[in-house]
């Protein structure tokens, strides 16, 4: 069992590298510009450079080098540790604005590598730094107690904090974000922990599980800190389907009624989301605010009783009760489409006005947007159905 935990957690190790220096990478233009994300980044990033030092091969390159090579890369794995252990506490101070935090992180993450410098130096020549199954841990003991009570410290306060904020946001990207985090910083304070009783103890109970709680420690820093770019993800995915679902309607009634559009429509529905006219976050909006000023036009053109027969229409052709209002518009539209189009004069003040549904009625009034989205596509749909292209008034 034990083998098999130590055999999975270094199988681990490369894929967890991986994922953090992707993460690192997709998250880092964004993280520069903003204070708020900038310690987290660099919790993260020192952390993917101390484990990529600590990988098996690394490690087996730096053991058959001469011992001053082996040296330098634990002394330096050991300082980036720590210095991600002190980017960790600045994350954590600058999240909850925590000025005397934020000092605290800095001076102790300065006190703290300078210590692991000094000791170092004070130590009989030695090679990597280590904690051998048997025999006194290399540089010292007391350079490892200075190491582990950083990481501890810094581990603790940061799960602390981010359990307790996670309860408190509303938003739910940085309430999931804080909580990977948080869970992934909390199998790292157990990797210290475990290296703390077998310095204190000699205690080795614990060894086989470390490396498999540290590579998930690091898939699950990945993961936090990407969770803003899968929400934007899911965002602009959702925002693609909807307007990709809108085109056809919107396409038409553009046509019909050209000066409803800010921009010129392109060729084809492809091209539209590909290279949009306006900005990517904006098309959805354009889409939905065009399609409701068509409409409203569009309704000028509505014959007497047109309305009353698609709605009987659509009722005959059976479509389902909660698309009827959907697919009654949509026929109506169809026909005052073809109205325009043919030159016929508008009905105002011979015909009752076009009733609206509530969800565009709601969304020009200042209502929701998305609801007005889910309807139109609901239109959208009913628009290029049969029951649709058979209504004829």
């Amino acid at each position: 069992m034990a083998a098999d935990l130590a055999d999975l957690g270094n199988w681990l190790a490369v894929p967890s590298v991986v994922a953090l220096w992707i993460a690192v990478l997709l998250r880092a233009p964004g993280a520069l510009r903003s204070p708020q994300q900038r310690g987290l980044w660099l919790a993260v990033a020192t952390a993917a450079a101390a484990m990529t030092l600590n990988l098996p091969a690394v490690v087996t390159y730096a053991m058959e080098r001469d011992p001053g090579y082996a040296h330098t890369i634990g002394l330096i794995r050991n300082l980036i540790g720590v210095l991600s252990a002190g980017a960790v506490l600045y994350f954590v101070a600058a999240a909850t604005r925590g000025r005397r935090l934020q000092l605290g992180a800095w001076v102790g993450t300065v006190v703290w590598l300078t210590t692991l410098v000094v000791l170092d130096a004070a130590a009989p020549a030695h090679g990597t730094h280590t904690m051998p199954p048997v025999g006194d841990p290399v540089p010292s003991l007391a350079y490892w107690l200075v190491l582990i009570s950083a990481h501890l410290a810094a581990n603790t306060i940061c799960v602390f904090i981010c359990w307790r904020y996670s309860r408190r946001s509303d938003s739910r990207g940085l309430s999931l974000g804080l909580r990977l985090f948080g869970l992934g910083t909390a199998l790292a304070g157990l990797f210290w922990f475990a290296y703390l009783l077998k310095a204190l103890f000699d205690s080795t109970w614990a060894m086989p599980a470390l490396p498999l709680m540290m590579n998930l420690h690091g898939l699950l820093r990945a993961a936090a800190i990407l969770v803003p770019t899968l929400f934007a993800l899911r965002r602009t995915t959702a925002d693609i389907t909807t307007a990709w679902r809108l085109w056809p309607l919107w396409r038409d009634l553009v046509e019909a009624v050209p000066h409803v559009a800010l921009t010129k429509p392109r060729a084809g529905r492809l091209l539209e989301l590909l290279w949009p006219p306006v900005p990517r976050n904006m098309v959805v909006y354009r889409k939905v605010i065009e399609t409701r000023d068509a409409i409203l036009i569009l309704g000028e053109y509505v014959a007497p009783g047109v309305p009353e027969l698609a709605r009987g229409h659509v009722a005959g052709s059976g479509v389902p009760e909660q698309r009827r209002t959907a697919a009654a518009l949509a026929c109506v539209l169809k026909e005052a489409r073809h109205a325009k189009l043919a030159g016929l004069p508008q009905q105002a003040g011979e015909a009752v006005a076009l009733e609206l549904p509530s969800a565009i009625q709601s969304s020009a009034e200042g209502g929701d947007l998305e609801d007005e989205a889910r309807f139109l596509m609901d239109v959208a749909q009913a628009y290029g159905s049969p029951a649709t292209t058979a209504f004829t008034p």
